[in-house]
């Protein structure tokens, strides 16, 4: 799923979404853990209401991807510094289909990212 892909209703037949609702629910309950497949998540959370063969091989990209990565994650360290650092960023208008805009922001204490979250806005 590329960075600035566009949905283009697809001539493919929707397949039944249970599986591929399960699939991706599941990987969101990993996206707790695993900030790195977030993004892939997030499109294939896209196609929730008629998922295709080809949104399901996306999905199961990612979980080869998690296969090929478990030693993957998020790892605290212990420091001296408890110093408490934020990070906001917004971009404006990128979304190609609605022309909404993303914010994010991250939470570090000391090194160790605590807290992070990234979402459309809703104007």
């Amino acid at each position: 799923m590329a960075l600035k892909s566009i949905i283009i209703p697809s001539d493919e037949q929707p397949i039944d979404p249970t599986r591929y609702r399960q699939l991706v629910g599941s990987l969101q309950y990993l996206t707790f853990t695993r900030p790195d497949i977030v993004h892939a998540v997030n499109k294939g959370c896209q196609h929730f209401q008629a998922p295709t063969k080809a949104d399901l091989g996306a999905v199961k990209r990612i979980l080869g991807y998690l296969k090929g990565t478990m030693e993957h994650g998020i790892r605290f360290f212990k420091q001296s510094s408890l110093r408490l650092t934020g990070f906001y960023d917004v971009d404006w208008a990128r979304c190609i289909n609605t022309r909404r805009s993303t914010s994010g922001y991250c939470i570090f204490l000391g090194a160790n990212c605590i807290s992070w979250s990234s979402k459309q806005q809703l104007t």
